[in-house]
């Protein structure tokens, strides 16, 4: 008879963890949903007053601090709701990966650039010459139009 994995609550978080550490997700609370609207609507507002601010010819200090206050509202807004903190956990883990990646130099870019370059030219002769031989089989032997 198969048997099904037990699940463990994790305490803290809203998902549960199964025995084979496979995520298994919940709902989240409408409070959560309610913390991340407002947080969304905290970001848009500070890009709306920024634009607002730059209509009325305010100085660059009051418009910057508009956009910066509502990020930062928003940023806090989604600290406090679950889900929230675990997008910015993850953010935050995009960023530490890609500064592990090892990017090519200058001369391997430009290296592998000319590369693709070559590869889509030759790709692009091949499929030229395929469509004429192509189209002399067809139209010239079979159909015989000139």
């Amino acid at each position: 008879m198969p048997s099904v994995p037990a699940t463990v609550l994790v305490p803290g978080t809203e998902s549960k963890k199964s025995m084979s550490n496979q995520s298994v997700q919940t709902v989240s609370t409408s409070n959560d949903k309610i913390k991340i609207a407002l947080a969304v609507v905290a970001a848009i507002a500070g890009v709306v007053a920024f634009f607002y601010l730059t209509g009325q010819n305010k100085p660059a200090y009051m418009r910057v601090g508009a956009l910066v206050a509502g990020l930062v509202f928003a940023v806090l807004l989604l600290w406090t709701a679950t889900s929230g903190r675990e997008f910015l956990n993850f953010a935050k883990e995009a960023v530490r990966e890609t500064k592990k990646v090892v990017w090519p130099k200058p001369r391997e870019a430009g290296q592998i650039t000319l590369i693709v370059f070559a590869f889509v030219f030759v790709m692009a002769l091949f499929l030229w010459g395929t469509d004429q031989v192509l189209q002399f089989v067809l139209y010239d032997l079979i159909l015989g139009w000139k």
